[in-house]
């Protein structure tokens, strides 16, 4: 349930920083009814897609890709950023295709996922695609040294208790899957 909130402040300015490729850096200065002065540093994201590709025989899609914040490779499910106006939906499929080369036709929504709210605005969408069609990647320059990878469910919850997959929103997404799966009695969920 959402929680009725009257703020106790009031916004005097905001002002982007800086305008990036990815995200934008806004600075919101605060007045609060005390009468003393705060600020709010915030990522406007414009949001994403994640999805979670299932095969035939029960195993999951993971990318092993390199991400350069970290300087190393990380297990995660295909996903993107949204492109101005672009729907989720089609983000999701969109990414599915370009990291693993599958497509599919039933591609279920599972909600969202604020991804880290104390800063960012970023909201991702979180799908399960089944009935997974093969065909060609189409990656991005930076997409270079990706690897596609089949899991058994088993193997990606060992994965995770070892902390080989820690990527929070492959694993928020996983588990949405896994939730959905289990709900409409599918053998391994």
């Amino acid at each position: 349930m959402s929680k009725s909130f009257e703020p106790n402040y009031r916004v005097v300015s905001s002002e982007i920083l800086y305008k990036g490729k990815v995200f934008d850096l806004q600075l919101d200065k605060l007045e609060y009814h005390s009468g003393n002065h705060g600020e709010r540093q915030i990522a406007v994201h414009p949001g994403g897609a994640v999805v979670v590709p299932v095969t035939s025989d029960n195993k999951a899609v993971l990318v092993h890709q390199f991400r350069y914040p970290h300087q190393k490779f990380l297990y995660e499910f295909p996903a993107g950023k949204l492109e101005p106006g672009e729907d989720p939906f089609i983000c999701a499929r969109r990414e599915l295709e370009e990291e693993t080369g599958y497509r599919s036709d039933k591609i279920i929504y599972l909600g969202k996922v604020a991804t880290t709210p104390g800063f960012c605005t970023e909201l991702l969408h979180l799908y399960l695609a089944l009935d997974l069609v093969p065909g060609e990647t189409r990656r991005e320059e930076g997409e270079y040294g990706m690897e596609i990878h089949e899991f058994t469910f088993d193997e990606i919850d060992s994965m995770i208790h070892t902390n080989e997959f820690y990527d929070g929103k492959s694993i928020t997404a996983y588990t949405m899957s896994r939730i959905w799966l289990s709900k409409n009695n599918s053998a391994d969920a």
